[in-house]
């Protein structure tokens, strides 16, 4: 079992991230994802709860590369990137220049479709279109990234473009996990991610049964299985976490959700003294 942490700044705080993100590394973590949402709104609700239209969603990937400038073995990731409402061309420069400059880090990379339709207006995305939106960026992404000299083509529904080449490129792959809780999300894991990372708000009979459909997807379509990841808490039992194992998560993020920072690495220090060997 792999152990990475979740840090969000909206409710944690930018002053906050580098001293996280440096002891979640000295603590012996696999990695730091961050959240995104492009923007709020008054009233808007996720998952029942009201969001409060201040809170500060910083950009992902500009703050995983200040981490990236101040730590040296930690992964970076996102939990989730929302993809349907980045333009693909431009989102694998940027994962490409990123990857790049934290020396190929960055290998933790989730991607989702977004839950609020008032982002998505924002965007300029239909969206009743970002299913399929997610889809084509994901083909988009590889096939920039695997372009050559050459140059690439490709005619989609969103995006179109000839003989196009795209530099630099990331440092091998850059793998890219699907987030999401249902079916779609579930298929997709199986037809492109590289992973599957459901959200917390199902059933465990539900969970077998996605995880069941990305498999099953996967191999069907030749790929091989998809990893699995859960978000998990700092205070896991061992019991717990051989309960994971058993039902195939491969990875746990956990989020510390102590009053004060120092609290946030008292958690991170005491859940590495049971789980990571060389914390």
């Amino acid at each position: 079992m792999r152990f990475a942490v979740s840090y969000n700044p909206a409710f944690h705080g930018l002053e906050g991230l580098v001293a996280f993100a440096r002891h979640a590394e000295a603590c012996g973590f696999e990695g730091l994802l961050l959240p995104e949402h492009l923007a709020s709104r008054p009233g808007a609700e996720l998952g029942g709860w009201e969001i409060p239209p201040t809170l500060p969603y910083a950009d992902p990937l500009e703050c995983l590369a200040h981490v990236a400038a101040v730590t040296d073995r930690l992964l970076l990731g996102t939990g989730v990137l929302l993809l349907p409402y980045h333009q693909p061309v431009t989102l694998a420069k940027r994962l490409a220049t990123l990857d790049v400059l934290s020396g190929g880090r960055l290998r933790l990379v989730t991607v989702g479709v977004g839950a609020l339709p008032h982002e998505a207006s924002a965007a300029g995305v239909d969206y009743r279109t970002r299913g399929r939106r997610a889809d084509e960026a994901l083909d988009v992404l590889r096939l920039l990234w695997t372009g050559g000299p050459e140059g690439v083509s490709h005619h989609g529904e969103f995006v179109e473009f000839d003989e196009l080449c795209s530099y630099p490129k990331p440092v091998g792959t850059i793998p890219i996990r699907v987030g999401g809780s249902s079916r779609a999300a579930a298929r997709r894991a199986g037809l492109r991610g590289d992973g599957w990372f459901p959200g917390g708000s199902l059933t465990a009979e539900d969970r077998v049964a996605l995880f069941d459909l990305v498999r099953e997807t996967a191999a069907a379509s030749g790929r091989p299985a998809p990893d699995y990841t859960r978000w998990g808490s700092t205070d896991l039992t061992p019991e717990a976490v051989d309960a994971l194992a058993t039902e195939g998560v491969t990875r746990v993020v956990v989020s510390a959700a102590g009053a004060d920072p120092q609290e946030w690495l008292d958690e991170l220090s005491a859940f590495a003294a049971k789980f990571l060997s060389h914390a």
